[in-house]
C-alpha cells in the first residue's frame, strides 16, 4: 500500500508567556526589558507514522493531547518545529470550517472564491455551485452577505464545498457534531461515500463509536505523545480502559 502521508519526527512547541499585563504598553516595556516569564509548552512530541492510500484512521486522546495541533500540522495550517510531514495529492481539511470566507461576500461569491483558492477554475465551481448550494441546503440564502449567516449555516456551507471536490485526502475535525441531526447524518453520509471512493480519511471525533464504527486503524495520543498506533478495536479498547483509570 503506497503511503499518502508520511509523518516523520514531528515536534510542534509553542512559547506561552506566565506574566499578566494590564496593557500592550506594559506588555512591550516588559518584553523589551526582558522581564517577562515564558514556559515552553510541548503539543506534540517526535510523533512519526505513516497513512496508506484509502485508509481511514481515528485519532483520540483527551483534551488538550495533540490531536488538533497534529491535523493543523498534517493540512498545512501550522508549520512544526521540526519534522516533516509529506502529502500525496489534494488534501480537504475540515478543520475551520467557514475560516477562509470573506463575510462581506455572499454565499455565491464564497463558493467561487474558495474554489479559485483550491485551484479550480469559475467553470469547474459552477459545475458544482447547484449541488453545493443544495447539499448546504442554502437555496434561500444564497446571495445574502455571510455576515447575516448563524454559526450552523457557515459551518454547513464550508463543510459542503470542502467535500464537494472529491480530494484525495480528508482531514476531519469533529465535523461530525456539527449542526442539527439531520445535517449530521447528511454529513456522516458524505463521509462515507467519500471513503467508498478511496478518499483516505484522517478523523478526530471525542464520540468513540464514530471511530468505531468508520475508521480501520487508529492513533491514541497523550500529552502530545503518540502511546499506540494500530487496529481500531485494540486502541479504542485501551484508550477507554486508560482515560477511565484517570
Amino acid at each position: 500500500m503506497s503511503s499518502v502521508i508520511t509523518v516523520k519526527h514531528l515536534t510542534m512547541k509553542y512559547v506561552v508567556t506566565k506574566d499578566r499585563a494590564d496593557s500592550v504598553k506594559e506588555y512591550l516595556i516588559r518584553y523589551l526589558k526582558r522581564q517577562l516569564t515564558r514556559d515552553e509548552f510541548i503539543a506534540l512530541d517526535d510523533i512519526s507514522f505513516k497513512v496508506g492510500k484509502g485508509e481511514v484512521v481515528g485519532i483520540v486522546g483527551l483534551n488538550g493531547s495533540g490531536k488538533s495541533t497534529l491535523l493543523k500540522l498534517i493540512s498545512g495550517v501550522l508549520k512544526p518545529t521540526s519534522g516533516t510531514v509529506e502529502r500525496v495529492g489534494s488534501v480537504a481539511p475540515l478543520i475551520e470550517l467557514g475560516a477562509g470566507f470573506d463575510d462581506d461576500l455572499t454565499a455565491r461569491e464564497n463558493i467561487y472564491l474558495n474554489g479559485a483558492v483550491m485551484g479550480f477554475s469559475h467553470r469547474e465551481m459552477a459545475k458544482k455551485y447547484d449541488a453545493i448550494i443544495s447539499f448546504a441546503e442554502l437555496e434561500k440564502f444564497q446571495d445574502r452577505a455571510l455576515k447575516t449567516f448563524s454559526s450552523g449555516m457557515r459551518a454547513r456551507l464550508g463543510f459542503s464545498v470542502a467535500t464537494a471536490t472529491k480530494p484525495e485526502v480528508l482531514i476531519v475535525d469533529e465535523i461530525l457534531g456539527v449542526g442539527d441531526f439531520l445535517f449530521k447524518e447528511k454529513s456522516e453520509a458524505r463521509i462515507k461515500e467519500l471513503m467508498a471512493g478511496g478518499t483516505t480519511v484522517l478523523l478526530v471525533s471525542h464520540t468513540i463509536k464514530q471511530i468505531r464504527e468508520l475508521c480501520s486503524r487508529a492513533l491514541w495520543l497523550d500529552e502530545g505523545h503518540l502511546l499506540m498506533d494500530g487496529a481500531t478495536r485494540e486502541v479504542c479498547d485501551a484508550y477507554e480502559a486508560g482515560a477511565g483509570a484517570l
